[in-house]
């Protein structure tokens, strides 16, 4: 089984201008024996039975329901919004998306890592939180709740990553069926 990394974002992550502004943002990336599109990383992402269970939360939470298909559509650039997120920005390897509030992001990459004798993917996903609040001398506070949650976000995001491993795998293996 592969291992996920966490690691600093990569500077051309769309999401790094964020952190370079103070917010906190984080990369976790795992390696996939695989040839995989920005596509079909959204659409294994935001489609896991894990990510299920977030959508299933945000439908009654938040009142903003959201479906396999409107995933797919997220995936294929036929849509800006999925869920709470609205696409702040995207690039024929990453997209960014922007919560309702502004005050998180959500970022997914594929970077090709292929050599002559294999393909692979490194699956990128990651998370900016923005700071409640800026002092004067340009510290930052993001709340009680970002602290609170920040070792169950690391577990989530590692969670959310190998599920979209999990969930690509299998889909290529029923195209191959």
């Amino acid at each position: 089984m592969q291992t996920i990394h966490q690691c600093p974002l990569p500077d051309l992550a769309l999401s790094a201008k964020y952190r370079q502004s103070g917010a906190y943002a984080d990369c976790y990336y795992i390696d996939v024996a695989q040839e995989i599109t920005l596509s079909d990383y959204v659409y294994a992402f935001y489609t896991t039975p894990l990510f299920r269970i977030e959508r299933f939360l945000l439908k009654w939470l938040a009142k903003r329901p959201s479906t396999d298909h409107d995933a797919k559509q997220l995936a294929l650039h036929q849509t800006r919004q999925f869920a709470i997120w609205d696409v702040e920005e995207r690039n024929a390897r990453q997209i960014l998306l922007r919560d309702a509030a502004g005050r998180t992001r959500s970022w997914l990459m594929v970077e090709a890592l292929h050599t002559p004798q294999t393909h692979t993917t490194r699956l990128y996903f990651g998370s900016v939180v923005v700071p409640k609040s800026r002092a004067a001398d340009g510290g930052t506070s993001f709340g009680f709740v970002f602290h609170l949650l920040s070792g169950f976000h690391h577990m989530y995001s590692k969670a959310l990553l190998r599920a979209a491993q999990t969930r690509l795998s299998r889909l290529r293996k029923d195209v191959e069926a």
